[in-house]
């Protein structure tokens, strides 16, 4: 038996890949590599005790050249007794007509076929030639481009498919030892020029990077393997752990509305706080690549590193985090969250979107309340009750202590580098007589003083980040 047979089929046995009794499709581009795992699963058929289809198929990008490979692997499957089944697809004229990666292109419409034929032959997986090679290169694309730790997982053994499975037997050994192995059977096969252009990433780090890699240690892909297993297994049982602390921890209110306890987060060891906040974006996003963001998952990682003050963080597709103390809200958007001239209920905290604002009897403020917020003192009697919030108008104008007239609230805006998308729905506070109070966290009207004295009976208190 050659070298490599013993490798795959403790390679197939360790990670139970093949039952008995399988019907498998076998994806064959004519290539060394997929016509040694033709030439493989042919070999061991009845060993295994399986049925074997072949799919193949040609993007029509080689012209004659890529038919004939097509002709060749119908003839391989026709000598051998095994189903053959192919489609060729102008990839040219839908990357021409929808734009995007030639290479995700070929993917996607490649995989797509496979569907269509193992639901049309009750397959139940497909098995691709993914070598060692393969998952080096995987490993070194995934670090180039400042991945998560699921890049560096690289290719799985097994990985589920649609409404199937995926399994990649090679994946323990080399295209070396793929090539000496198919040329000890009498094999032939169909070498694609394209392999041999550096056009796309995948073959440049297969032509320039991995060789040198290579003569430091040849056995680097295999070390490559075992490390993307290990990265695998031990990241499967910390995700474990993690589902059952989210459920603990991130109470969902809605369909998109978290709340999370700052402390509670904070005492988890940090891999269990990444993976956290990797299944809270996986619930908010659809897309993989979203919440698997190393940069996403980073930055909402930050929210939860203090308790102190508050902070609103703007996430994509209309999502936003908000920190206010020891408490952490994940929700959607809100295009606006002032209505017309809200009135205020005294001795209330009373939220704005991601401000919050309490008016109320001084005598009812302990002195630690105080201490926390920076205090507005007032005169009950120096306001016409009860007092609203409103948006901006057109003319608006506030007294300030000091000057001798009314300054436009347009111009503090500008002044205090308000941003501009924020200036039409920023909340201002009044009275009963429409009278300007406050711009809420910017500045506060002549009435209010920073010094509490026995004449005030009211305070202000904001909490607030708004503030630049």
């Amino acid at each position: 038996m050659h070298s490599l047979e013993h490798s795959v089929l403790a390679f197939i046995k360790e990670h139970q890949l093949i039952e008995n009794g399988e019907k498998l499709l076998i994806a064959c581009s004519g290539g060394v590599d997929s016509m040694a795992l033709l030439s493989f699963f042919h070999h061991f058929q009845s060993y295994f005790q399986i049925e074997l289809v072949v799919a193949h198929v040609d993007h029509m990008l080689r012209g004659e050249q890529s038919a004939e490979d097509c002709v060749f692997v119908e003839q391989t499957c026709k000598s051998w007794g095994i189903p053959f089944y192919s489609c060729a697809i102008p990839i040219a004229e839908i990357q021409q007509k929808d734009g995007g990666n030639i290479q995700a292109i070929c993917r996607q419409e490649r995989y797509r076929f496979f569907e269509e034929v193992m639901d049309a032959q009750q397959c139940t997986k497909l098995v691709t030639a993914h070598h060692a090679d393969d998952q080096l290169e995987s490993m070194l694309m995934a670090l180039t481009k400042a991945s998560s730790l699921n890049g560096l997982k690289g290719i799985l053994p097994i990985r589920n498919f649609y409404d199937y499975t995926v399994i990649r037997p090679f994946l323990m050994v080399t295209k070396h030892e793929i090539g000496e192995y198919l040329h000890s059977k009498d094999v032939l096969y169909r070498e694609d020029p394209s392999n041999a252009k550096n056009d796309y990433t995948r073959n440049r780090f297969r032509h320039h990077v991995v060789p040198i890699l290579k003569e430091e240690n040849p056995l680097v892909s295999q070390h490559a393997v075992n490390i993307a297993q290990q990265l695998t297994e031990d990241d499967s049982y910390l995700m474990d752990l993690a589902k059952v602390r989210f459920f603990e921890l991130f109470n969902k209110f809605d369909k998109n509305y978290y709340k999370v306890n700052v402390s509670a987060f904070q005492k988890e060891p940090l891999a269990l706080q990444r993976r956290l906040v990797l299944i809270l974006l996986s619930y908010l996003y659809n897309d993989s690549k979203t919440f698997q963001s190393y940069v996403l998952c980073t930055t909402v990682l930050a929210l939860f590193s203090t308790s102190e003050g508050s902070r609103t963080l703007d996430l994509p597709e209309n999502f936003i985090a908000r920190r206010q103390y020891d408490e952490v809200v994940f929700e959607t958007k809100k295009n606006s969250f002032l209505m017309e001239k809200q009135q205020i209920v005294l001795n209330e905290w009373y939220m704005l979107g991601t401000m919050r604002i309490y008016i109320g009897e001084l005598a009812l403020c302990d002195d630690a309340l105080l201490q926390q917020y920076h205090p507005h003192f007032f005169e009950a009697s120096s306001v016409w009750f009860p007092l609203f919030i409103r948006s901006p108008k057109q003319g608006d104008r506030i007294a300030l202590q000091g000057m001798q007239h009314q300054k436009k609230v347009s111009r503090i805006f500008i002044d205090d580098k308000i941003p501009f998308l924020k200036r039409a729905s920023w909340p201002l506070l009044v009275d009963a007589n429409d009278e300007l109070l406050s711009i809420l966290a910017v500045r506060v009207n002549n009435k209010f003083s920073n010094v509490k004295s026995t004449k005030h009976s009211m305070v202000l208190l904001v909490d607030s980040n708004e503030r630049l």
